[in-house]
């Protein structure tokens, strides 16, 4: 059996939403040694030195031209290359045009059905029509949450056994750390500091600065507390996205311009540690996939405060707090009720490292290759 795997967006340096999912089914894949199994990677350019090592049964495929690859290039060497994959399995939206071997697709969420106005016309318009053209025509459907799977249901119109479910995992170390008990190893926050200017005590954001992850309104709740608890900051970790200019200019419309502080880039040495450090983690999105980064909060013992909404109940389970995302002040309260109470505090960490045990990128992978060697069979 051949598998075909688009590559491609594993294939980069930095690594974010798809691309890490991408990239981490592609090294569980290579650790399944399986008799009579062999993966073809395909590519638009060589692979960089930290994807898996080609091997008897492992082996990349660069091919031509990079424009237009996944309707033109893609699908005609999937026609006459042979022998051809069984399965052609993509980690994205967009399945190879006019594919003579079936297909499956992964569909992370349909926030850009929803939230339209957040995304570029051009970037719509390809999101709209590659994805509906990509989920009429594959044999099947991954998803990362049931929230995600029945709004593709829904939108898309697709028999509930078409998709599946495959949680996503956590990294197995996030930068040094290789425990679970965070309280073992904790950095002075004197270091951090130095490093990062951060003073005293803080709570955690950690996302694409864009308008679904609701920054705008986690800042106007914590301007509600800062005065109460005194000194506390909040830190904001992440990439600008689009239409973040608003997000930047907040701190400043609620008067707390010297409590915020925003990190575009922390190494993955050092965010355990920052998780560690926090007095929680806050995550207030609007809509949401699946919400990794509450697993990675809890991971390293950080309490976790959080949406109330879309698929970020089944991240968190029983092991954090919600909030409406849509109040500010319920936002405050909830946060101050986590740092208030002590007692409330240890419970949430207890409960967060036996909800990330559910998750692991071994057994999504496995729950992805089981359902690619379906397709294989049954065509």
């Amino acid at each position: 059996m051949i598998i075909g795997i688009d590559g491609n967006e594993a294939n980069v340096e930095k690594r974010v939403g798809i691309g890490e999912y991408a990239f981490e089914l592609l090294e569980q894949f290579e650790k399944f040694r399986i008799q009579n199994l062999e993966f073809r990677i395909y590519l638009k350019n060589e692979s960089i030195n930290d994807m898996p090592k080609e091997r008897k049964g492992w082996q990349y495929r660069v091919i031509g031209p990079r424009k237009l690859w996944t309707q033109f290039g893609l699908p005609l060497d999937l026609f006459f290359h042979k022998p051809r994959p069984d399965v052609f399995f993509t980690p994205t939206h967009y399945a190879p045009r006019f594919s003579p071997v079936p297909t499956v697709i992964s569909i992370m969420d349909l926030s850009y059905v929803h939230f339209p106005k957040l995304f570029k016309k051009s970037d719509l318009y390809q999101l709209k029509n590659w994805t509906a053209y990509s989920a009429k025509n594959a044999k099947k459907i991954l998803t990362i949450s049931k929230f995600s799977k029945d709004d593709i249901i829904k939108t898309y119109q697709i028999p509930g056994d078409r998709v599946v479910v495959t949680y996503p995992g956590i990294k197995e170390e996030l930068g040094i750390m290789n425990q679970v008990y965070p309280e073992q190893s904790r950095r002075e926050s004197s270091e951090l500091q130095s490093k990062y200017g951060i003073k005293g005590k803080y709570i955690l954001f950690v996302g694409t600065l864009q308008p679904r992850k609701n920054i705008i309104r986690l800042i106007e709740a914590f301007s509600k507390i800062s005065l109460i608890l005194n000194p506390l900051s909040l830190i904001i970790i992440g990439k600008k996205g689009w239409m973040y200019e608003e997000i930047l200019e907040a701190p400043k419309k609620f008067n707390i311009v010297n409590r915020v502080k925003f990190l575009e880039f922390v190494s993955n040495e050092d965010l355990p540690f920052l998780y560690q450090n926090a007095e929680c983690f806050v995550l207030p999105s609007l809509y949401e996939g699946f919400g990794l980064p509450v697993l990675e909060a809890m991971r390293y013992g950080c309490p976790c405060v959080i949406s109330n909404i879309s698929s970020l109940p089944e991240a968190g389970g029983d092991a954090a707090f919600y909030f409406d995302p849509s109040n500010a002040s319920d936002i405050a309260a909830k946060i101050e009720m986590v740092l208030n109470d002590e007692k409330l505090r240890k419970e949430m960490i207890e409960k967060g490292y036996k909800q990330v045990k559910k998750f692991s990128w071994e057994k999504t992978a496995q729950e992805t290759l089981k359902v690619l060697e379906e397709v294989a069979r049954n065509g």
